[in-house]
């Protein structure tokens, strides 16, 4: 049995977009930036993998009624471990050198993984029906607390873009806004599929042309000339992140003596300057 035309669509979108991806490795790698975004050049890679997968595992099941589904969940919820990742490190770029943010990020990112877990887990046992029904319910649970998550981040960006004093054309702010855009058209798209389910197989290419142009538009950012690299430190409002920063050094949920190293390694040493000032006074 072989493929029909129209279902050589979503799979032509797929391999262009791992294509694309490609692209996005040779950049990042061409850059020196593999250092910074660890994460998402592992997320890279394995979208390329799993991209390769899934379109051998759906022509299968197309030509010979292997159940593809199976396939695609577990695929996806490998690519969410991956894109939660990738959010924490967007988190811990943005915020450099403050040390005790970061700790405390992590943290929260944690604990958020760990609830998710808990609730993917509830809502297995909660859900009625065969295996595979508990299964895919709570892999849905776990993807759209993602792409929620992956909405506040881009609002985040949106709204204190000027505060963060970072680029639209940055690295982490095109990261942020290409995983925000792709959360909220997956939450559309799967509201629409839940509704008109006459239409998956439309939305399905919808999905994928939409994630397509998303990775289209990384790799046309890191293509760009970089603009000049920005931290908390260099944003408007850098004494807030200090005070933050020196308040979470008086708690317990941080590594005090990595913090300090770190702060004093950036921050300007204004007391030590006072003080040597004063002692000159003195003499």
């Amino acid at each position: 049995m072989t493929l029909s035309p129209g279902l050589w669509i979503p799979v032509g979108l797929a391999a262009t977009s791992a294509i694309a991806q490609i692209a996005v490795l040779f950049l990042i790698n061409r850059k020196k930036l593999r250092a910074d975004f660890r994460f998402f050049f592992a997320y890279n890679i394995a979208a390329v993998l799993m991209c390769a997968t899934a379109i051998a595992g759906y022509i299968r099941s197309c030509c010979v009624g292997d159940g593809y589904v199976y396939l695609f969940w577990t695929l996806n919820a490998l690519l969410m471990a991956l894109e939660f990742t990738v959010m924490y490190e967007i988190f811990a770029n943005t915020v450099k050198p403050y040390s005790a943010l970061i700790d405390l990020g992590k943290m929260m990112f944690r604990w958020v993984a760990l609830f998710l877990l808990i609730g993917a887990t509830v809502t297995a046992f909660a859900t009625v029906g065969a295996e595979s029904t508990k299964i895919m319910a709570a892999v849905a649970l776990v993807e759209r607390s993602m792409r929620l998550m992956q909405c506040g981040l881009l609002l985040l960006f949106f709204l204190f873009e000027r505060r963060l004093g970072l680029s639209w054309r940055s690295p982490n702010v095109s990261i942020a806004v290409g995983l925000g855009a792709s959360a909220s058209c997956g939450l559309i798209i799967a509201y629409l599929r839940e509704h008109f389910t006459a239409a998956s197989y439309s939305l399905g290419i919808l999905d994928n042309a939409s994630y397509l142009v998303i990775v289209g538009f990384w790799a046309v950012c890191f293509a760009l000339p970089e603009p000049e690299r920005k931290t908390a430190m260099d944003c408007p409002s850098k004494l807030i992140f200090q005070r933050w920063n020196e308040s979470l050094m008086a708690t317990p949920f941080v590594d005090r003596t990595a913090t300090v190293a770190s702060v004093e390694s950036f921050l300007p040493g204004i007391e030590k300057t006072v003080d040597r000032v004063m002692a000159r006074k003195a003499v």
